[in-house]
């Protein structure tokens, strides 16, 4: 007999949300950029797809700000920074070890530098179709180690 839920499931987590092609970046991680809005320089140190679009974080020095990339200017020049490249690339699909039940295999919706190490946004947790009273977050910043390459 066929699991529809998990067969739902899985494709759910397996549909991107950009659609059948993932629309370019506008800037790469760890280049520097120009912010319009606080007419500041800093680094790309994350991108997310949320709301439709790539939302970028950047960081400022003292603080990490977001933007669109109506919102940046990209000059090019990558910061040096002595960490390794993301071992995991944008809309990538894994298998997310640390999830106990049900489907496992996702795909790579972020990217992000914490503390010199990089993290991935994943769907933790299918949408509900009822409102619920609390809120929970269904993306969640995964390890390195919490992931698996799979090959396709």
């Amino acid at each position: 007999m066929i699991d529809h839920i998990n067969a739902l499931k899985t494709s759910w987590y397996l549909s991107p949300p950009w659609g059948k092609t993932i629309p370019p970046v506008a800037v790469n991680l760890l280049e520097r950029v120009f912010l319009r809005t606080t007419r500041a320089f800093g680094y790309c140190c994350g991108i997310q797809w949320k709301h439709e679009c790539w939302i970028y974080s950047i960081d400022c020095g003292k603080e990490i700000l977001h933007a669109t990339q109506n919102q940046i200017i990209g000059t090019g020049e990558l910061e040096t920074l002595n960490v390794q490249k993301p071992a995991f690339v944008l809309g990538q699909r894994v298998i997310l070890c640390s999830h106990d039940k049900g489907t496992k295999q996702r795909l790579i919706l972020g990217t992000a530098l914490v503390n010199n190490s990089w993290f991935y946004i994943v769907e933790l947790m299918s949408p509900t179709l009822i409102k619920t009273p609390t809120i929970s977050n269904r993306f969640s910043l995964v390890g390195e180690k919490s992931l698996v390459r799979i090959k396709v």
